[in-house]
């Protein structure tokens, strides 16, 4: 297993709370859209087992191009050992990146694509919709649905509706269920789907009920995870 030990070059605030942290881009270190990788901090792997409070499975929200692996994160006030040490680094200060992997790429089957998020996950999308905005072979349409209760919707510059993207952002669950009916109506459409357990479970049963079948449902989970949130 190979880990990149690579400097924090830039934190932006997104939001309240709410932090993209940009770490400097190895020489021979890529991926792809929808993809998760393991950040963690120094001495995780000091002893001979790794301490998994300082190991955190993230999205990144930035491609390649853009030079920068970007991990966004919201960091509380009150808030995880983890967090509470990289709210305090310093720019220069090291992390480690490694087992890096897309559960979700784009998939480009002539369909129309509905991303379907909760909060900050809609950091995994953001490459989603850069990679459709630069090529959309493949898409017929593109649509994302985001709810946050915050009101402090992410990434607007790139959330931003086009010809062949729609971007759409409501405050709470009940408007967010309501449209995900509407949206299930399309019975050939690709659902991806990010947030919490509970999100997953909530959304997946909206879906189901409205006769998506479970091929049409995207999960950033493993295999072996899939079975739990797609039964029906």
């Amino acid at each position: 297993m190979q880990i990149y030990w690579t400097p924090i070059q830039q934190v932006v605030e997104e939001a309240q709370d709410t932090y993209t942290f940009k770490l400097e881009l190895p020489a021979d270190f890529t991926w792809e859209e929808g993809a998760h990788t393991h950040f963690a901090l120094e001495g995780f792997n000091k002893e001979d087992r790794p301490n998994r409070t300082l190991i955190r499975h993230m999205s990144i929200s930035t491609l390649p191009h853009e030079g920068a692996i970007g991990i966004t994160t919201r960091v509380k006030p009150e808030c995880s050992t983890f967090k509470s040490i990289l709210r305090d680094m310093n720019i220069g200060d090291k992390v480690a990146i490694f087992k890096t992997h897309s559960n979700v790429p784009l998939k480009r089957e002539g369909k129309n694509v509905y991303l379907l998020s909760s909060g900050v996950g809609i950091a995994t999308f953001r490459p989603l919709v850069l990679a459709y905005l630069v090529n959309g072979e493949g898409v017929t349409h593109l649509h994302s649905l985001n709810v946050d209760s915050s009101k402090e919707y992410l990434f607007n510059d790139v959330f931003a509706s086009t010809n062949g993207f729609t971007a759409e952002f409501v405050d709470n669950r009940p408007d967010y269920y309501q449209r995900v009916e509407t949206l299930a109506a399309d019975k050939d459409g690709l659902f991806y789907l990010v947030g919490s357990d509970d999100f997953l479970h909530e959304t997946i049963a909206k879906l189901r009920q409205n006769g998506v079948t479970p091929d049409q449902i995207m999960l950033d989970k493993h295999d072996f995870q899939m079975e739990d949130f797609l039964k029906a």
